[in-house]
């Protein structure tokens, strides 16, 4: 099992950036691939983002994609850019990690088997 630890939420104007962070701690080949998701109230989780811990591939959402990026270092963290923010990006974001590794699949809860407590953005003048 792992553990994960979400940080870096708050609240941003329009138009601004942040970086989210997640760092996991527990057995490495219990995360083979870690993700991003995020929620709004009344809905479900919504993919936004993975990567792999083998390689340096991720796979993105395709809506997202130009606005977040995925990214992670070389040791237990990984991180969500956030630009040009908006406020429908308003969420509790979440991390995720995976014990298998990363493919198409990675877009659904299902593909991780440890979440994170959440991390609120806010985007709001």
């Amino acid at each position: 099992q792992v553990s994960l630890e979400e940080s870096g939420g708050g609240l941003v104007q329009p138009g601004g950036s942040l970086r989210l962070s997640c760092t996991a701690s527990g057995r490495a080949d219990s995360r083979k691939s870690m993700g991003w998701f995020r929620q709004t109230p009344g809905k479900g989780r919504e993919f936004v983002a993975a990567i792999s811990w083998i390689n340096e591939n991720t796979y993105d959402a395709g809506a997202l994609k130009g606005r977040f990026a995925i990214s992670r270092d070389s040791v237990n963290t990984i991180y969500l850019h956030l630009d040009n923010l908006a406020q429908e990006d308003t969420a509790v974001y979440y991390c995720a990690a995976s014990n298998y590794l990363l493919d198409g699949d990675s877009s659904e809860e299902w593909f991780y088997n440890s979440w994170g407590q959440g991390t609120e953005v806010t985007v709001s003048w």
